[in-house]
């Protein structure tokens, strides 16, 4: 059996294919369990940070397995449609393959990519589910010369089935002093909105804007998505006040056994009573003992904080691939390896 491969410049067309494949899974569809696999991720996506930038969907098939990889071109080069709010961009499939047929539709429809473009760049892809190697390994079949680096890092816990109390007893000391001596004093209020309220939002974006945090790339977008989660029963939206004022917020989402840790902020200066952990603390709370999520995702970054949180990490790689017979890949391949290579007599 051969497989079939084509390309696709619109999300309708996908849509249209995918037959729900790619959506959130549903009762009609097994759909897509991580939020950042989703046709409809990638299309708010696309609209609201690339509009200016064409759709490049490359899928490939074989027998009832199928290889989706969402990309966008830039001139001679094709790019995974990620940003910073993606925690991870890796190849979304359906149909469930093996690791021999995820390969071979890998290799086919990288192979068909060098007809499109002479440059491949991808990023943050994962090391703990193995995209990173499969890429790596088709692209090399298929002919491209491959360049790989840890560009970032995710941390991430799995509950495991424990109670929050038992997990809770295995955190820093430190950490666990902090929010009893803070919150014992009961001078900060907590909420956990699961339903999206506008006046709620302006409250989380004034907060951020007063943080230590750079300013909100694109605020539309984080609102915008913020109302689908909550629409769709997934947002926890979550404000410590100190004498009724927001000081600290975050936006998690919980989806399909998984949250997401998605933004956290307090504002510069009122962190004496802690504001920010005993928000999180409580998040964390609910996560572990109401919502029995399975994973607890903190994103992208090796922030040193997040070690007092998480339990696992891995590397998020950024792959790059040249097309050697492909002029236009000639000066940033012959550039990339010319500064590896200085590097090396220097280390010399």
């Amino acid at each position: 059996m051969t497989a079939e491969s084509e390309y696709h410049s619109n999300f309708a067309e996908a849509r249209k294919i995918a037959a729900g494949g790619l959506d959130r899974p549903s009762a009609d569809a097994v759909g897509q369990h991580h939020l950042f696999d989703r046709l409809d991720w990638f299309e708010s996506l696309h609209d609201a940070v690339f509009l200016n930038t064409k759709p490049l969907i490359a899928h490939a098939r074989l027998g009832d397995a199928n290889l989706w990889l969402m990309l966008m071109t830039e001139g001679h080069t094709a790019l995974s449609m990620a940003y910073w709010y993606s925690f991870a961009w890796r190849p979304v499939w359906t149909g469930n393959p093996d690791d021999a047929t995820k390969l071979a539709l890998a290799t086919h429809l990288l192979s068909g990519l060098r007809r499109r473009v002479s440059t491949v760049a991808l990023s943050p892809v994962p090391v703990e589910d193995n995209s990173a190697s499969i890429l790596q390994k088709a692209m090399r079949q298929a002919g491209w010369i491959v360049k790989s680096e840890a560009t970032s890092h995710n941390h991430w816990l799995e509950t495991a089935s424990r109670a929050f109390a038992d997990w809770w007893a295995e955190r820093p000391g430190a950490l666990r002093s902090t929010v009893k001596r803070k919150g014992s004093k009961g001078l900060v209020a907590l909420e956990i909105h699961s339903n999206f309220d506008d006046k709620l939002w302006d409250e989380f974006e004034a907060v951020y804007r007063e943080s230590w945090k750079p300013p909100e790339s694109h605020p539309d977008f984080l609102r915008h998505w913020a109302r689908r989660e909550g629409q769709a029963g997934t947002l926890r939206l979550a404000i410590a006040r100190i004498e009724g004022t927001a000081v600290a917020a975050q936006f998690w989402s919980v989806d399909d056994g998984v949250a997401y840790i998605h933004k956290l902020s307090h504002i510069s200066g009122r962190d004496a009573l802690s504001p920010g952990t005993l928000l999180t603390h409580a998040l964390f709370a609910k996560a572990f003992d109401e919502d029995k999520v399975t994973r607890i995702d903190f994103g992208t970054g090796d922030d040193g904080y997040k070690r007092d949180w998480m339990e696992h990490s891995a590397p998020l790689m950024t792959i790059t691939a040249w097309d050697p017979l492909q002029p236009t890949a000639w000066p940033a391949m012959v550039k990339t390896y010319a500064s590896r290579l200085a590097a090396r007599v220097r280390s010399r």
